[in-house]
């Protein structure tokens, strides 16, 4: 009771039951690294100590100062407050990197009298309305991976630096046994380049739409609490990483290391087993991702998408949809309700106690 943070906490996991059967994947090494050469281009108040009653004095010197376990369990020097990855109000990192290139671009079109051209955005009226098939609970594939993608490559673009480790140096530990050209790691890489090593991933491994929100919390969570930079060196392995960890933490039957390698074909299950190891203990061991984050990465992919002209595909609201969108309205808020039940059986905090008692003043 009381704690406000849980750490390597891993939401609906369960043992692997075993890996997936078909067929064994075709060689996707060609799609990732084609055209790869061609593509040329407030640190927060510490906590007060605490005070303690005067009628409980130990002593001084005592060794009686606890702290409280949430605060044991952040990563040191490092305020929750100000980690987009940990606090639902702190502002994501790609959407502020993002934000200067969509000035520039606005500003560029408004000096140069550039037309935005045909509106493609469809609009809601008082007799239509518009919606799309993505949900912050049902995200469409193929827009979140685009859009995760768009801001991995806002990381790439605007980083401060090129602070990176040698466990994501793919000079040093590389994806493939073919030599890559030096100027490879010269350009940063374009949006559909690291949109097709994704996608291909995702395609192969059959991971989710929510996995790929999921892997952008934990990029971003290792660029903070390791103090690198994502750049052309060691992008594909730190997204590579934050997959791997993902798809084990989100998806009850997760992809086991050695089906990354039926994927990569040149990577090996034990370079694949240190480099999550190494990407969990850059995170702490700091796996929770509570919903509040989860729904603020969501709407902001949203905003980076509306930004840069990634439209959603929209369609009129008809009948049928509307009486589905009802029913699974009413099905979550049934279960919301049961939850709440359950947990105040379960348990009742020192809040939770005084809020339900509701006892008549006696006025004497």
């Amino acid at each position: 009771m009381g704690n406000t943070l849980t750490c390597c906490v891993s939401p609906n996991a369960s043992p692997k039951l075993g890996r997936r059967a078909g067929p064994a994947e075709p060689d996707y090494e060609s799609e990732i690294y084609e055209a790869a050469a061609g593509d040329a281009v407030a640190v927060a108040p510490a906590p007060a100590a605490a005070v303690e009653p005067a009628e409980l004095d130990f002593g001084a010197g005592e060794g009686h100062h606890l702290q409280h376990i949430s605060d044991r369990e952040m990563p040191e020097d490092l305020a929750l407050e100000s980690n987009p990855s940990d606090h639902p109000r702190a502002s994501t990192i790609f959407l502020s990197k993002s934000q200067t290139d969509v000035r520039e671009k606005r500003k560029s079109n408004h000096l140069n009298h550039v037309s935005p051209g045909q509106l493609t955005k469809k609009y809601s009226s008082c007799s239509t309305i518009f919606l799309d098939d993505s949900t912050v609970s049902q995200p469409n594939l193929r827009t979140t991976i685009k859009c995760v993608t768009l801001a991995i490559y806002y990381h790439i673009k605007n980083r401060d630096a090129n602070r990176s480790l040698d466990i994501f140096d793919e000079r040093s530990h590389p994806l493939t046994r073919e030599k890559v050209p030096e100027e490879y790691f010269k350009h940063d890489p374009e949006h559909k380049f690291i949109y097709r090593f994704v996608r291909t991933l995702f395609s192969a491994a059959q991971l989710t739409a929510e996995c790929a929100i999921v892997t952008l919390v934990y990029l971003e969570r290792l660029l903070t609490y390791a103090e690198i930079d994502i750049c052309p060196t060691n992008w594909k392995r730190i997204v590579l990483g934050a997959i791997l960890l993902a798809s084990k933490v989100w998806d009850d039957q997760a992809v086991w290391n050695v089906d990354y390698c039926q994927i990569l074909k040149d990577i090996t299950v034990e370079d694949m087993n240190e480099m999550e190891r190494h990407f969990l203990e850059l995170l702490q061991f700091n796996i929770n991702v509570p919903a509040s984050v989860y729904a603020k990465y969501y709407f902001d992919l949203r905003s980076l998408a509306d930004d840069n002209n990634l439209n959603f595909l929209f369609a009129p609201l008809s009948k049928e949809r509307a009486q589905n969108l009802e029913a699974i309205s009413r099905l979550c808020e049934d279960k919301y309700k049961d939850l709440c039940r359950a947990a105040m059986r379960r348990s009742l905090s020192a809040d939770n106690f005084i809020g339900i008692q509701r006892s008549n003043a006696i006025l004497s």
